[in-house]
């Protein structure tokens, strides 16, 4: 069919003419109230984003010789977070001569995961990055 006939059969029937895949030979076009099929567009993409939970990274922070009420303390805002749904960065800071001993930091580090293991799963092994260790952990829990 011709474009001019596809327009004026869209303009008898007061809808627009869409091409729906304008690389193809011929062009495909389709009649239709193209206001109405954007807003249900939209509609349907607010509906997805409702759906969706985004999933936020906390960070505890930690130094080699953290006292057990100290220690104590962090384990439970950690427990706290991964039970709401969120991913969790343990980070052990290293400051002047602890750097000889990143041993103690990973045991630390060890520990906390083992206290989380029925909430989370380590999803990355801890790793010295420069005077910092870091461990991800994954909540088993979703929402």
């Amino acid at each position: 069919m011709s474009p001019a006939a596809a327009l004026d059969i869209a303009a008898e029937q007061d809808l627009d003419l869409v091409k729906i895949s304008p690389t193809s030979n011929p062009p495909v076009c389709k009649i239709m109230d193209y206001g109405k099929y954007r807003f249900e567009q939209s509609k349907r993409e607010k509906e997805t984003k409702k759906n969706q939970r985004i999933i936020e990274i906390k960070e505890i922070r930690m130094s080699p010789g953290i006292g057990d009420n100290d220690f104590n303390t962090k384990l439970k805002n950690g427990q706290k977070f991964l039970a709401d749904g969120d991913r969790l960065k343990v980070t052990v800071r290293f400051r002047g001569r602890e750097m000889t001993h990143t041993e103690i930091g990973e045991k630390l580090l060890a520990r906390f995961a083992e206290a989380c293991a029925e909430l989370a799963t380590v999803s990355k092994p801890p790793k010295l990055e420069g005077r910092h260790m870091t461990m991800f952990l994954s909540s088993k829990i979703s929402k």
